[in-house]
């Protein structure tokens, strides 16, 4: 009887040796398995953050695109009247100026999110000196509107001026009338 468990064992440790690569497999290709699956789902993930953006960005251009339409409407108007009223040169440069601002609307009405984002990267590469001026402007104006409505207003900064007695404004002279 122990002739049998010494060649049993051998053949078991031998076979614990293959259970373990075999193991070892199983858990790769469960591991690839979990990877490809999480890649799938994070691409997916990202096609419908895409596709919310764009679908955001198509409601948003439709509005923006009634509301400047509105404004050509309303400078086209504008430079009817002035002509009824024999101010040619005026009512020519209100048409003009009207032109371009309704083509604009009807751009943004009628394009959607995805035309509107190609455009905008076509336009980025083929000048990119304007693309980085108007980001720096954008970044100018909302600094400013920061600036502007921060917590103290934009009112300067009072400081304590001979002991405490009183206070001046940051940078101001005190006066010499003692």
């Amino acid at each position: 009887m122990t002739e049998v468990t010494q060649e049993q064992a051998p053949a078991n440790t031998g076979g614990g040796g293959s259970v373990a690569e075999q193991a070892k497999e199983k858990v790769q290709e469960r591991a690839g398995q979990m990877q490809q699956q999480v890649g799938e789902k994070a691409q997916e993930m990202r096609g419908q953050a895409a596709s919310g953006i764009k679908q955001q960005l198509d409601s948003r251009s439709t509005d923006a695109g009634d509301q400047v339409s509105a404004i050509g409407d309303a400078i086209r108007r504008v430079g009817e009247q002035l002509r009824e009223e024999g101010q040619e040169a005026p009512a020519r440069y209100a048409r003009q100026v009207a032109q371009p601002v309704e083509r604009f609307g009807r751009y943004l009405t009628d394009a959607d999110g995805e035309r509107i984002l190609r455009d905008v990267e076509q336009f980025a590469r083929r000048r990119p000196w304007a693309t980085a001026a108007g980001g720096l402007a954008i970044g100018f104006v909302v600094a400013r509107f920061i600036k502007a409505s921060s917590a103290d207003g934009g009112q300067p900064q009072m400081q304590p001026y001979n002991g405490g007695q009183a206070a001046l404004p940051v940078g101001a002279a005190p006066s010499s009338s003692r």
